[in-house]
């Protein structure tokens, strides 16, 4: 899949190179924009690489940025009969870190993309430089009673319609995700529908939303290993109208990182990097320009 399928497709917002990893005779689509220490972004869904261009644009003046498209989302490849659970993202995730020697990561988490991120720091510590995460989670949360009300949604049998016909999750939770004082706008919020074409390429948000629904105790052991990552920096930026990943996440992330950043964005929705991408610029470029400075040698400054 290429940018020519998509008449709609604003390349000024995007401007970058496409790339594309064979895995399993899929494509895997990514950008590998800029020189410096490494900056892997890992987005959620229903989302893909485009999340992050903001960034982007900015940080390949000092980094190298490289950011993937999850199989089944964006530009990647979406097979209709395909493995796309949460923990095969994962495999996928270090297969192509393998696959482009990548090494001293700084990783760039959202959503699912935290998940997915966090499962493979956990066990490769020594690869991990820094994380900076936006509005996530990874704990056994079946207790919880906002999990107990999902529950329902998640069982029911028209979910697959819902998320295969309707394209639910990119149609109707992504807007509702966003605070109102941010506002989706339409050109934006076709950038993330339109990728989605027809019912047989929406099996990775529905993946995704199952995934919710029978990974709980997965997403526990995933939390007992966390404590590896304690000497790492770490930067969360939140916020705090979420309809979905809600405020105390954040407590129980700041609690298992107490040494961690934390900016709060407190008319903000579940995306800091689209709806206030100035001020995350701000203190993203702030957090990861300081780690670099922590480890050059004054006389390469």
């Amino acid at each position: 899949m290429t940018f020519n399928n998509f008449p709609w497709f604003d390349h000024a917002a995007y401007p970058f190179d496409s790339k594309h990893l064979s895995i399993g005779g899929h494509q895997l689509h990514y950008i590998d924009e800029g020189q410096g220490p490494t900056l892997l972004f890992i987005h959620g869904t229903p989302s893909w690489s485009y999340d992050y261009r903001h960034l982007i644009k900015v940080l390949q003046s000092k980094f190298r940025c490289i950011a993937i498209d999850l199989m089944g989302f964006g530009l990647s490849d979406k097979p209709r009969d395909y493995d796309y659970s949460t923990q095969r993202h994962v495999q996928v995730l270090s297969y192509f870190i393998k696959q482009l020697q990548l090494s001293d990561l700084h990783l760039v988490l959202h959503d699912f993309g935290g998940v997915i991120g966090m499962a493979y720091a956990v066990d490769r510590p020594k690869q991990i430089r820094s994380i900076t995460m936006f509005n996530s989670w990874l704990w056994d949360s079946s207790g919880e009673p906002e999990f107990k009300k999902s529950s329902r949604i998640l069982k029911s049998p028209l979910l697959p319609f819902l998320y295969l016909r309707l394209n639910f999750s990119a149609r109707f939770l992504l807007p509702k995700s966003y605070h109102k004082a941010a506002r989706l706008s339409k050109v934006t919020h076709k950038h993330y529908t339109g990728v989605f074409t027809k019912a047989a390429e929406r099996q990775g948000p529905l993946a995704f939303a199952r995934s919710i629904l029978n990974d709980q105790e997965w997403f526990g052991e995933l939390w007992k290993k966390v404590h590896r990552l304690a000497d790492k920096p770490i930067l969360f930026v939140w916020g705090m109208q979420d309809p979905f990943v809600l405020p105390k996440y954040l407590d129980k992330y700041v609690n298992a990182f107490s040494k961690a950043e934390v900016v709060k964005l407190d008319d903000c929705g579940h995306y800091p990097q689209e709806e206030k991408k100035e001020e995350v610029l701000k203190v993203v470029s702030q957090f990861l320009l300081a780690r670099i400075k922590s480890t050059t040698p004054a006389s390469n400054l």
